[in-house]
């Protein structure tokens, strides 16, 4: 069978082990493993593979990606009888990512993972500001003053430096989109109606997120002229007690050598809700799936699914409930520390223009850019929102369904 995916670094070194790992226990099915471009070029290859019925027999996409890849027409439904067969029912997963799987009632994907924003701590700052427990971890915080509060400590313990690092500034950034959409939907905010006709932002909610985010390049509790690549310096350099970003980061930080440790996403209006998308596993449209490698195909994806644990080494949170409590995961440190959150995530709206990497991402992010800057009040950043959101939803759709 063809195995499609577009993980590298530290998770394709582990995908790559897990694959190797399935080939050896069985010996009767062959993987042709093929990893490819992240991004936008890898969903242009899955499409027009798709459209042209000759697509590999897996591939490996991120759930906000569902939608824009034409589910149903490039993407072929996931047949639930063999799933079931090789093991896999709904019930053990996360009941909101197994939901968003599904297109139009059909399921179209199986979930592997949640990778959330998180908040790395730098446990040598936090310590020396007073904001670790008797256990060594961050005493967490609920509410705007109370992380206001420990944020200003860790500025005062680092003689008046930024404390916190996050993608607020470059070409493309989507730091301020990942943040704002953990924030906004803590106290229950939407962005569109559920079938992506009409805009529900509630300005007032929306308000709230965007004042906090300037507050903080106001007071200099962050920096807002950082890029990705420099907020993940700054961390592992100390230079920042706080990093707010995707999961993906903890490898990185262990092989060199940084004080940290993790936790989830602070819970500051209202829920601990955080930014979050998912890889998933999907099956590209073919003419004519052979049945035996269709088998095969499944018996691949539980093998992988029921083995997440492992794939939690690159700081994933498992999607598959059962795997949240094997001893293994448990014993992964600081991994499994914000494992809770896979009930909690904040999902992106079903339309074709949200996912990683995707315009929205990018246009709320230059929106809200300025906003953290003080070069723009949160009144004109969410307008900027509102009117990048309304061109996106008159845009056509890039891959429209069409008929076989």
């Amino acid at each position: 069978m063809k195995y499609w995916h577009f993980l590298g670094a530290s998770d394709g070194i582990i995908m790559n082990q897990m694959v190797g790992a399935f080939a050896k226990e069985h010996a009767d099915i062959f993987i042709e493993e093929n990893v490819l471009a992240w991004g936008e070029p890898y969903y242009t290859k899955v499409a027009m593979a798709g459209a042209g019925g000759r697509s590999p027999d897996l591939a490996t996409f991120h759930l906000a990606r569902l939608a824009g890849i034409g589910a149903g027409q490039l993407l072929d439904p996931i047949n639930v009888d063999l799933l079931a067969e090789a093991g896999l029912r709904g019930a053990d997963f996360s009941p909101p990512i197994w939901q968003r799987a599904h297109y139009n009632g059909t399921l179209y994907a199986v979930p592997f993972d949640a990778h959330p924003m998180v908040q790395y701590y730098n446990t040598d700052i936090c310590a020396k500001a007073g904001l670790l427990g008797a256990d060594g971890k961050l005493r967490a915080t609920t509410g705007p003053d109370e992380l206001l509060a420990a944020l200003r400590k860790a500025k005062d313990a680092m003689g008046g430096e930024p404390p916190l690092a996050f993608d607020a500034l470059g070409l493309g950034t989507v730091g301020p989109w990942r943040v704002w959409w953990s924030l906004y939907p803590q106290s229950g905010g939407t962005l569109l109606s559920e079938d992506g006709s009409r805009i529900t932002i509630d300005d007032a909610k929306a308000l709230a997120a965007l004042r906090f985010m300037r507050t903080l390049g106001e007071e200099g509790l962050c920096d807002p002229t950082t890029d990705y690549g420099a907020s993940v310096a700054k961390f592992t350099n100390n230079q920042a007690a706080f990093l707010w970003n995707g999961d993906w980061e903890t490898t990185g930080l262990k092989d060199r050598g940084t004080p940290f440790s993790m936790a989830r996403f602070p819970s500051v209006f209202g829920t601990g809700a955080a930014q979050a998308d998912c890889h998933v596993f999907v099956l590209p449209h073919q003419r004519n799936r052979d049945p035996e490698v269709e088998r095969a195909t499944y018996r691949f994806i539980a093998y992988l699914v029921k083995n997440s644990a492992d794939w939690a080494v690159a700081g994933h949170v498992p999607a598959y409930l059962p795997a949240l409590q094997e001893p293994e995961y448990l014993a992964l440190q600081p991994q499994s520390e914000y494992r809770s959150v896979i009930t909690d995530v904040a999902l992106d709206p079903q339309v074709w223009y949200t996912g990683s990497a995707s315009r929205l991402w990018i246009e709320f992010g230059e929106a809200f850019s300025p906003v953290i800057s003080g070069e723009r009040t949160p009144e004109e950043g969410l307008a900027n929102a509102k009117a990048a959101l309304t061109r996106l939803m008159s845009a056509p759709n890039p891959f429209p369904v069409q008929e076989r």
